[in-house]
């Protein structure tokens, strides 16, 4: 009964970030206090993204909080502030490398001179997912911090944390250990954008007909700010300067679904004991490349995939025995860019799985996925009545073609035995 009263009266927030295929995932900012002097403390920054599948890609992350005090961050390595601000009551001789309130924090970009890296720094913000690239998935910077007299027993941990990445909020900084404390950021799609950004579409070798994305997927043609380019013409916003620590604004190409990715499962072609699907991935965003892009299919013939062309793969078996997702995403160096919008702007793949028996049928639309999620976003699927069907009569003329060799057997008898 208090379950059924929950369900009606206490709503659920849009914030809530609850992943079911990474419900461990997060990211976490670990604050660790190094060394602590009359007037000073050393700090050591770390931010590690304990998230299966879900990547930080360019711009990248910029992380902010709020002091306490009156701190000021005297010098940084393995970063850089993106003010300094007033720093006027510093008279001559050195002054502080950031003397914001409320500073914000940004990587420093690959090559960076060695005399201002840490371990793990220097990736331009990008965070690469525990799956994908391991070695990527931290980034790491050191601060000295004039904190106005205050001991080690006085120290303030800052507050109000942000990773300045659309759709993560953080939660309030908990000490672990005497020196440590960590801040958690959970991520949620619908804090991140108003709409979805992708669709699904299927066909199938058995049906000539292409179930396309549905109408509207993303957002409709006309819709105040919604901006799209058709085919054969060129944005006047690509002969400007792009700031590339910045978002790039979303143009795509005018489509029924105006999404800026669009998947389509293709059920190639089937074998006495396998079957052939082959997934393609276009990007109709005319300004921006995906870089490191990665794909989720949940699929329940999953556990039996048996090769991956082209792409690689990892199964997400969060639940023990149940095997029904997997993550894919591109070769280094060959597919691991997906480029905007033209007639490179796809990555494609094939891959083979093992027909299960007693469980496989093409038959109700077994053969598509359940859900698809491009970079940690849930596409728009089609409507399950909408997926390709086998012909009405194939059943019916399987039957109708084995009644006919029965009845012409029985005849044969029949008329051998008079």
């Amino acid at each position: 009964m208090v379950l059924i009263l929950n369900f009606f009266f206490c709503p659920v927030s849009p914030s809530y970030g609850y992943d079911p295929l990474d419900p461990k995932g997060n990211i976490t900012i670990k604050w660790d206090l190094l060394q602590s002097n009359s007037d000073t403390n050393d700090v050591k920054v770390s931010l590690l993204n304990f998230q299966l599948y879900r990547h930080i890609e360019q711009p990248g992350w910029k992380l902010g909080w709020e002091w306490l005090g009156k701190e000021v961050i005297w010098s940084i390595q393995g970063a850089e502030a993106t003010e300094q601000g007033n720093c006027s009551r510093f008279k001559g001789g050195q002054l502080p490398h950031c003397f914001e309130n409320k500073p914000l924090i940004v990587d420093l970009l690959p090559g960076a001179p060695y005399n201002i890296q840490t371990s793990n720094c220097c990736k331009g913000g990008v965070l690469s997912s525990m799956i994908q690239d391991p070695a990527k998935y931290a980034a790491v910077f050191q601060m000295n911090i004039r904190a106005g007299g205050a001991a080690d027993s006085d120290f303030d941990m800052p507050q109000n944390f942000s990773l300045g990445v659309p759709g993560y909020t953080c939660a309030k900084p908990v000490q672990v250990a005497s020196r440590t404390w960590n801040v958690t950021c959970i991520y949620s799609q619908y804090q991140a954008s108003t709409s979805p950004k992708c669709c699904v579409s299927l066909s199938a070798f058995y049906n000539d007909s292409i179930v396309h994305c549905p109408k509207c997927s993303c957002s409709c043609q006309g819709l105040p700010g919604s901006k799209c380019v058709k085919f054969g013409e060129t944005p006047s916003l690509l002969q400007q300067v792009k700031d590339p620590n910045q978002e790039p604004p979303s143009i795509v190409r005018c489509t029924q679904h105006m999404c800026p990715i669009r998947v389509h499962w293709h059920v190639k072609q089937s074998y006495k004991e396998y079957w052939r699907v082959k997934i393609t991935v276009n990007n109709l965003n005319i300004l921006k490349n995906y870089s490191g892009w990665n794909l989720v299919a949940l699929h329940p013939n999953l556990k039996s995939l048996t090769q991956v062309f082209s792409f690689n793969y990892h199964p997400l078996n969060q639940y023990g025995h149940i095997n029904d997702s997997g993550m894919f995403w591109g070769v280094e160096y060959y597919n691991d860019m997906l480029l905007q919008e033209g007639e490179v702007g796809n990555v494609q793949s094939e891959m083979l799985l093992h027909k299960d028996e007693g469980i496989f049928s093409f038959r109700e639309g077994w053969v598509f996925p359940r859900r698809i999620l491009f970079n940690g976003d849930e596409c728009v699927m089609p409507p399950p009545d909408d997926y390709p069907r086998l012909p009405k009569n194939t059943a019916r003329a399987a039957s109708f073609t084995l009644s006919i060799i029965f009845s012409s057997l029985f005849m044969l008898l029949f008329i051998f035995a008079c």
